[in-house]
């Protein structure tokens, strides 16, 4: 039972990354809108506190969870930006992932220091 719930867990995630690729292609701002819901979180709270039953686990995580979309947002602001200077596709990703790690690590500490 547990491999036949991984499964379905895989293909959910999967599928809502596949998904909004594909309806990105058609429309971007739908695309995005789908991209952009918290259903990767609000799944794996789901499947946590199927597997735990621990509500505190779930309040920390989610509270994990805030702090540490705040550095994602460095990601969507920094490469649009180096995409219209003219900078090329791969370079202004990698420089933009650059800074979204930079700040992540900036995140984490403050996550950490949110539980602690």
């Amino acid at each position: 039972m547990a491999w036949f719930q991984l499964v379905v867990r895989l293909v959910l995630s999967g599928g809502l990354i596949v998904g909004a690729s594909e309806i990105a292609k058609k429309n971007d701002v739908f695309g995005a809108l789908i991209a952009s819901l918290p259903l990767i979180s609000i799944f794996a709270m789901i499947w946590l506190y199927n597997d735990t039953g621990d509500t505190e686990q779930i309040s920390t995580f989610s509270t994990d969870i805030f702090w540490l979309v705040i550095p994602s947002l460095v990601l969507f602001l920094t490469s649009p930006v180096f995409l219209q200077r003219g900078m090329d596709f791969w370079p202004a990703l990698s420089l933009a992932i650059l800074l979204t790690v930079l700040a992540y690590i900036f995140g984490l500490k403050i996550a950490n220091a949110s539980t602690s």
